[in-house]
């Protein structure tokens, strides 16, 4: 085959993403968030990740931990429609469509905080999944790699006739889908596990600061492949044809015996790992005056490169400028960008009843991706998010919250391989304390998705830039829901 298409570009659609956050961030680390979303003017234990300078106005001195633990399925969904010129015989009918569904799961996304606080200071950490977070499955393949495999066959075959004209009647005309088996798998895990350190301090009764940092650890894995293999009639004919070629060409004829083999068609295979770990300081401040709590917080940009480890990458001589990118010890950055959190929060009633504003900003611009992605965005990622929080009795409260996430996504940006969809999410939940020092927390939130349609003309090069150039559309879909339970204990 002819066409270079890169196969192997897979690392950032085959993972689950964030369930909440920007393009490469998970903010969605403690239960409360999962009931209440909006959580940047908390003063309890999960202000480790959400605003950090609040623990120190936390209202217990001493040791207090958190373990939670949520369960997340998500589906990526891609309908591919693709369209040839009348008669060339490309696509059945002249028209590829078909849906490609992509299963993610993450049963299992732990998170640990620990606070130990003094009336002045307070130093805590915080263990999760900070990003990806989980696995993610298309049994068909995607619909890039079987067009380009259907085109490629015809496009080199065409060839084939054209420079051996003698075959001709025997062979018959170009091959086209209806000859052929093609058979697509792609397998993705993918994590940025995260480890937070930091000091806090009250400065008086209404200011305070934050400043620690991250450790983040990159691991994924990709396997896949693209097979194509001749059917009946289809293998006959090409061994006929070879039968016929032998004596005067056997090069051509073991060619043909070749194609007409198990995968002979096309044969695309990988299997490779990637790590790779990188540092975020962060910085916070929180400020109170009676019922009102303003915070914010900030993570500078994360230099994170990964490194491939590359057990198997099989294809074709053609495709060896596009697997140069996950060949064995090749490094591709994949930095996550800087953040600013700021939140509003007020207690209408003390001790009874609360809410929050949040708003956050994350500078995907600036922060490097594979091939330079990052640049095709119309803006860095905006969300916006409110919560409320009641407490009915000193036992239960209940809260709910929402969050809608913009990320300024482009035609050039988006890709079978790397694509995302603007959203809505609402969480509700409650809290129960079992007792002076237990406090169990429930929640669970699903999230709505914006299809969003690229459409492709042969004058801008066509269907996910495939030879030849042809008019098609993709239509990204997605849904996400997500569960979890947690504890949390003062000593």
């Amino acid at each position: 085959m002819k066409k270079k298409i890169n196969f192997l570009v897979i690392a950032t659609v085959v993972a689950l993403s964030a369930q909440a956050g920007g393009l490469l961030h998970n903010t969605n680390q403690h239960i409360a968030f999962q009931r209440m979303m909006a959580r940047g003017a908390s003063t309890e234990i999960d202000a480790v990740f959400t605003n950090p300078a609040g623990i120190a106005f936390m209202d217990h001195d001493g040791w207090s931990l958190s373990l939670n633990i949520q369960s997340a399925y998500q589906t990526r969904n891609i309908n591919a429609t693709v369209m040839t010129p009348a008669g060339m015989g490309l696509f059945p009918d002249d028209t590829f469509n078909k849906k490609y569904k992509g299963n993610a799961a993450a049963p299992i996304l732990p998170s640990a905080y620990a606070v130990y606080k003094t009336p002045k200071w307070a130093i805590s950490g915080f263990i999760g999944v900070v990003g990806g977070g989980g696995k993610c499955t298309f049994d068909d393949g995607l619909p890039l790699f079987d067009a380009a495999v259907m085109a490629g066959l015809y496009q080199q075959s065409a060839q084939l006739l054209q420079q051996y004209p003698m075959i001709a009647p025997v062979f018959g005309g170009p091959i086209t889908p209806g000859q052929y088996f093609i058979d697509g798998y792609m397998k993705g895990r993918q994590y940025i596990f995260g480890g937070q350190l930091g000091f806090s301090y009250k400065f008086n009764d209404h200011f305070s600061g934050y400043a620690g940092f991250r450790a983040n650890y990159f691991s994924g894995n990709y396997t896949g492949h693209v097979n194509a293999t001749a059917g009946e009639p289809l293998a006959t004919k090409m061994q006929q044809v070879a039968a016929v070629a032998g004596t005067a060409n056997p090069a051509l004829a073991q060619m043909l015996i070749g194609m007409s083999g198990e995968n002979g068609l096309a044969h695309i295979a990988i299997d490779c790992t990637q790590t790779g770990w990188g540092l975020t300081p962060i910085l916070g401040v929180d400020f109170k005056w009676r019922g009102l709590t303003l915070a914010a917080k900030y993570e500078f940009k994360t230099n994170l490169n990964i490194e491939n480890d590359t057990k198997t990458l099989e294809a074709p001589a053609a495709f060896e400028s596009s697997l140069e990118p996950y060949k064995h010890g090749v490094n591709t950055p994949s930095d996550m960008p800087s953040v600013l959190y700021v939140a509003a929060g007020y207690e209408f009633i003390p001790k009874k009843l609360r809410a929050t504003v949040e708003y956050h900003y994350y500078d995907d611009k600036h922060a490097d991706m594979a091939g330079n992605k990052n640049k095709e965005l119309k803006h860095g990622t905006h969300e916006f998010l409110a919560g409320v929080e009641w407490d009915i009795n000193k036992t239960f409260t209940v809260s709910a919250g929402a969050q809608r996430t913009d990320y300024g996504l482009s035609d050039k940006y988006q890709s079978n391989t790397s694509f995302s969809c603007d959203s809505y999410s609402i969480g509700f939940g409650g809290a129960i304390n079992l007792s002076e020092h237990a406090k169990l927390n429930v929640g669970y939130f699903w999230t709505t998705y914006s299809n969003y349609k690229k459409e492709m003309t042969a004058a801008d090069g066509g269907y996910n830039g495939i030879s030849p150039a042809l008019t098609g559309s993709d239509v990204y879909s997605r849904t996400n829901k997500v569960f979890g339970v947690g504890l949390d204990y003062k000593f």
